[in-house]
């Protein structure tokens, strides 16, 4: 059975749109077509990767793996056919948020260096895997545990976490902050790419409420109004100096490891090199990332 992108596309417009209604819309076909299409992937392949028992197709486990993998090979073949991208291959780095923090400018300018024909983009993109599940990077900058389903990586530092606090609040003036200071007043979340959750304090001595935002810039503008506290790392200081928001050391919570991620197999070849160069590089600098800036 020979396999084409069409196969590809079916499959992605089904995990993305969520019905094979909505998803043959999208590509314009039939849906016993479409339908058709995903059969003859997963006789292929020998799995199933989509769960039709409910109204909301769900991804399968192997779905779910097969995701990152197809959306890799589907935007590599398509960039090889765009007469516009013949010439240099960047190597697309994403992030979610603060990116390599104050190693950002470092790394950016030293690949640039080593790699003239080679640029490093980085992208931005609010979502837990910071496009790497869409295939529109090829690497991505990861805080946290790394979900395990298609995805290789690789730790790369570990960076403290800092307490954001309004300068309205009662805590702005000390220059350490404790969990049990924390613990009582509305923790801000970001729920879509944050690292921070209620696991964080001991269930005797947690937060009194969460207030649940969607993306940096709203949980920065909520911790400025006194809404609530936030948690983050070290990188955050460094990159998101905010009016009203101070950043304070969180003495007795543990660190975050930052980890470079990319699809199995990779989509770009340079992606081990670019691991190894960001290692390298943090390992030179004179500057701990963990040492946090007060603000």
């Amino acid at each position: 059975m020979t396999m084409e992108l069409r196969h590809l596309r079916a499959f992605l417009a089904i995990a993305e749109e969520g019905t094979v209604t909505h998803a043959a819309a999208r590509l314009g076909i039939g849906q016993p077509a479409l339908s058709r299409t995903l059969k003859a992937l997963e006789t292929h392949l020998g799995v199933r990767l989509v769960d039709r028992s409910t109204h909301h197709l769900r991804l399968t486990d192997a779905g779910k793996s097969f995701r990152i993998r197809a959306a890799t090979a589907l935007n590599a073949a398509e960039a090889a056919f765009d007469p516009a991208r013949v010439g240099p291959w960047p190597l697309r780095l994403g992030h979610a948020w603060s990116a390599l923090g104050r190693r950002t400018a470092t790394v950016l300018h030293g690949w640039q260096q080593l790699h003239p024909q080679m640029p490093l983009q980085l992208l931005r993109t609010d979502d837990s895997l910071a496009g790497l599940a869409q295939g529109r990077v090829d690497a991505v900058i990861l805080r946290g545990p790394v979900p395990a389903t298609g995805i290789q990586h690789t730790v790369l530092f570990h960076e403290k976490r800092n307490a954001a606090l309004s300068l309205h609040s009662d805590l702005a003036e000390r220059m350490e902050i404790t969990l049990a200071d924390l613990a009582g007043r509305t923790l801000i979340m970001n729920t879509v790419s944050g690292t921070t959750s209620l696991r964080l304090w001991p269930p005797e001595r947690q937060p009194s409420g969460i207030a649940e935002v969607g993306n940096t810039d709203d949980w920065l503008a909520a911790i400025a109004a006194d809404q609530g506290f936030g948690v983050t790392t070290t990188a955050t200081a460094d990159v998101y100096p905010y009016p009203g928001v101070v950043y304070r050391p969180l003495a007795d919570a543990p660190s975050v490891p930052v980890s470079l991620a990319w699809s199995d197999p990779p989509g770009h070849p340079a992606v081990a090199d670019l691991a190894s160069f960001i290692r390298e590089t943090a390992a030179d600098l004179s500057t701990d990332a963990t040492t946090p800036r007060h603000r």
